[in-house]
């Protein structure tokens, strides 16, 4: 019987790791990316601990915490991509800041979720 639980608790631990390791759908790449795009072509500047950074050193910045978040199986959904790179900095916690021409300076977490509402409107 023993034997029996051991099998089913590494069967159990098989298939989380399997899960774990799982690479975000094809539709969530594709939203993170557009996410990034829409920061990059947008003309807004974005803020991090402080300073302002122009679109594409922004989008530089969110790429490389975004292969992060992929190595450690972090980055499932869009929405765990602007939670967990896009809205703070990991080093010092301050939200992230976007200034838009023509548009109140605001976070980054709605700039980036109203972004990625506007993506799932026109791909549903």
């Amino acid at each position: 019987m023993k034997c029996f639980f051991r099998l089913l608790a590494g069967i159990a631990l098989a298939v989380s790791a399997s899960a774990a390791s799982a690479a975000p759908s094809a539709t969530t790449q594709r939203e993170i990316n557009g996410l990034m795009q829409a920061l990059e072509t947008s003309g807004c500047r974005f803020q991090r601990n402080g300073s302002w950074h122009e679109p594409a050193q922004a989008r530089s910045h969110l790429q490389r915490k975004y292969d992060y978040l992929l190595k450690r199986n972090l980055a499932d959904t869009a929405e765990l991509f602007i939670d967990r790179a896009a809205s703070r900095s990991s080093i010092s916690g301050k939200p992230y800041r976007v200034a838009c021409p023509g548009a109140a300076e605001q976070d980054a977490a709605p700039w980036f979720q109203q972004q990625l509402q506007r993506l799932r409107q026109s791909h549903p």
